[in-house]
């Protein structure tokens, strides 16, 4: 980023901020979509390694940026790190879970039988636009946490942290939004319409992060809560759905590698921007 452009980013206001950062995430998540457009299909361990590189960088963006600030603001008030950082890792853990149990949605490689939640008709692409969706909740709030809490002045709230997050999501999303487009494609699904069903799976990221940001620049108090809450929502979907998806059909290693690599990019990314 140049340094007028940078300028101009630091001089918005966080909710603007937080708007442009989820926006940035979401045109990622259409670019994966966009894959479709090129290919009939995607290689499997391609996608698995994808897969477990964005596990990797939420497992780093969970703790650099959410779990390790939330404590550290919470010993700024004066009070103990840790209450909040249980508390809030932990109610976001059992919120995703909840809304797993209810929301229905179809995680992407099973069978229409094996879909979640209530039971319902809807077809096969709404359901995996919805699982994706779901779990972009925790990624949107998260972003837009962290640009909120700049505005309160904290030593350990920085602008640079929160857009090193928003780059790690972005990039995280790239496999997402090709795990929902490219099974619909290899179905006989057009180009076109496979597209618009992945993309659309991160549109609450925007809206996610509109909530996020506006909520802890309002509440103060509520800013280490909000951040933990963010990092167990994100740990949930990583145990849940990232890491065994990632290392089906094709072995572990791969999956495994990759998953280590993005942790190590997300911690680079954090330590030198934030």
């Amino acid at each position: 980023m140049s340094p007028e452009l940078s300028d101009w980013f630091a001089g918005l206001s966080p909710v603007t901020q937080a708007l442009l950062a989820t926006l940035f995430t979401w045109s990622v998540t259409a670019a994966g979509s966009a894959v479709v457009f090129i290919f009939r299909t995607v290689n499997r361990r391609l996608l698995r390694a994808m897969l477990g590189f964005a596990a990797g960088v939420m497992i780093a963006a969970s703790f650099w940026s959410l779990l390790a600030p939330a404590i550290a603001m919470a010993e700024e008030t004066g009070m103990p790190g840790w209450p909040p950082a249980v508390i809030g890792f932990l109610s976001g853990g059992v919120f995703l879970w909840s809304a797993d149990k209810i929301l229905p949605h179809l995680h992407p490689g099973l069978p229409l039988e094996q879909a979640e939640g209530v039971h319902t008709r809807w077809r096969k692409s709404v359901l995996l636009v919805l699982a994706i969706t779901l779990h972009n909740i925790p990624e949107g709030l998260a972003v837009g946490v962290a640009f909120g809490a700049v505005a309160h002045g904290l030593e350990s709230a920085t602008l640079g942290g929160a857009v090193a997050l928003a780059i790690g999501i972005g990039l995280q999303n790239f496999p997402e939004g090709t795990a929902v487009a490219a099974p619909l494609r290899m179905e006989g699904m057009s180009r076109g319409r496979a597209f618009w069903y992945g993309q659309c799976s991160g549109a609450v990221e925007p809206v996610a992060g509109l909530i996020g940001a506006v909520a802890v620049m309002q509440m103060r108090p509520l800013l280490p809560y909000a951040l933990s809450f963010a990092a167990g929502a994100m740990i949930f979907v990583v145990i849940e759905e990232l890491i065994p998806e990632s290392q089906a059909d094709v072995g572990a290693d791969l999956p495994t590698a990759a998953a280590m690599a993005g942790f190590a990019f997300m911690m680079l990314l954090d330590v030198a921007l934030g």
